[in-house]
């Protein structure tokens, strides 16, 4: 053994105990997902800077519906594939021209499940499973499109339209249009009970798992929707009502589990899990957004109730119009109109997501401004909601089109549609500049650049 050196401490042997514990638990110091979350961290560190702005890199337009999964932009059905993370669109695939009915409804991206055996060797590669007009169910390659898996959603008792996750990457949902029966039947005077149906798959392989019929009888006359997460069934009804339920059991739990957004709005309020899986809820309304959480009641540790575990409100101040009328016999009255909530003279909440990878929550506001609606989109704690950083979003943003934006790493998405099924994709990509440099944070046009790739027009700032 060798004796210490005086005047300097021996060193200290490492804590077998410690490191072999990380281990069992799946920590190793080389592994690539501490250096992933090493690099996500100092992204997210950098990306709140005050001196880190987004620019407006890249737009395009089409005449059919622009999809964005992963870093990919998806354009003509799904028929071309562009790649968002360069600085200049890359297209990765193009395939022919397909017929009607091959038309893609929805598309959910499927991604490699960690520390799994998979049948396939082509399952350890991202996929895109999509459900086509004729209620088909396809698994293709996000690479070059490839046809990997199909399974035939028998029957012509529904239109099968809308994808989704119960449990992500494991459990999808795909559920129905609203049944309507014609006009002829509903003017001889038969009702429709069933409103939707919900089929639920096991993914890798495709695997049939149930159905279930949302029935007027059962739930109710007034549900509007309804959505299956993370197991439990949430209905959705016109007067602001939310129920959730046990999906396995089909039983209501749920104290406080019929949440009400006090709001006067047109567009209804919306509410779904938290997809972190932290096992929040998040209830979107027009001036507010509460994230809420499940815990056990204190009296009774047997039930479950909803609390409150932070609120986001909107920037905006009491505006109340007057107005002033005079009677026949001379008397002035002022009349006092309270606004609607989602009025879109004050700020508005539009989106709401959450950027898993770097522990996220981003809100999209807008505010319409004489002819002009003007969007910022935020970026919160998600722990907390606290406001982290402010992104501006240079294009004007009509209230009356439809709208998505995407919050990816280093990338915002801005994808609109306008009338006549125009479509537009803005691409703003994160520069980081030491200078004082305004022009990504105000409104000034700036020089424009087109070219053309793939028999497609692309506009550069």
């Amino acid at each position: 053994m060798c004796p210490a050196v005086a005047g300097r401490a021996a060193p200290r042997a490492p804590n077998v105990c410690r490191l072999l514990g990380r281990r069992a638990r799946g920590f190793y110091a080389r592994d690539a997902g501490v250096a992933l979350r090493k690099n996500m961290g100092l992204l997210r560190t950098i990306l709140c800077q005050e001196s880190t702005k987004f620019k407006n890199v890249w737009t395009t337009h089409s005449a059919s519906p622009i999809a964005y999964e992963r870093g990919r932009i998806y354009l003509d059905n799904y028929r071309c594939c562009i790649s968002s993370i360069a600085q200049e669109p890359r297209i990765l695939y193009q395939k022919p021209k397909c017929s009607k009915s091959e038309k893609i409804e929805d598309a959910l991206l499927l991604e490699c499940p960690l520390g799994e055996m998979l049948p396939n060797p082509s399952d350890y590669k991202p996929s895109l499973i999509v459900l086509t007009v004729q209620n088909w169910l396809l698994r293709l390659s996000a690479d070059c499109g490839e046809i990997l898996e199909k399974v035939y959603l028998a029957g012509s008792c529904c239109k099968f339209r809308y994808l989704s996750w119960d449990t992500p990457q494991e459990v999808m949902v795909v559920k129905s249009a609203q049944n309507k029966l014609p006009a002829a039947a509903r003017q001889a005077g038969i009702q429709q009970s069933v409103l939707f149906h919900l089929a639920v798959f096991q993914v890798l392989p495709l695997s049939f798992i149930g159905m279930l019929e949302i029935n007027k009888k059962v739930f109710g006359n007034n549900v509007t929707d309804v959505a299956i997460s993370n197991g439990i069934l949430i209905v959705m009804y016109s007067m602001g009502l939310v129920r959730l339920y046990n999906f396995q059991a089909i039983s209501e739990q749920a104290k406080n589990g019929i949440q009400d957004m006090k709001c006067c709005s047109l567009e209804p309020d919306w509410i779904y899990f938290h997809p972190d899986m932290s096992g929040r809820i998040i209830h979107v309304g027009p001036n507010l957004i509460k994230v809420l959480k499940l815990k056990e009641v204190e009296d009774n540790t047997d039930q479950i109730e909803i609390a409150e575990d932070f609120i986001i409100m909107a920037n905006r101040e009491n505006c109340v119009n007057s107005s002033v009328t005079v009677t026949s016999s001379g008397r002035v009255v002022k009349k006092r109109l309270n606004l609607l909530d989602d009025d879109p003279e004050q700020e508005t909440f539009k989106i709401v997501d959450y950027e898993d990878e770097l522990d996220l929550l981003s809100t999209v506001a807008v505010t319409e401004i004489g002819a002009d609606g003007r969007a910022h989109l935020d970026l919160r704690c998600n722990e907390h909601g606290i406001l982290l950083k402010s992104i501006p979003l240079l294009e004007s943003w009509d209230v009356t089109y439809s709208h998505e934006v995407y919050f990816d790493r280093d990338i915002v998405l801005h994808i609109e549609q306008k009338p006549n099924r125009r479509f537009s994709c803005y691409v703003y990509q994160m520069v980081c500049d030491t200078a004082k440099e305004d022009e990504c944070s105000r409104h000034e046009r700036t020089e424009r650049v087109s070219c053309k790739k793939g028999g497609r027009i692309f506009e550069y700032t």
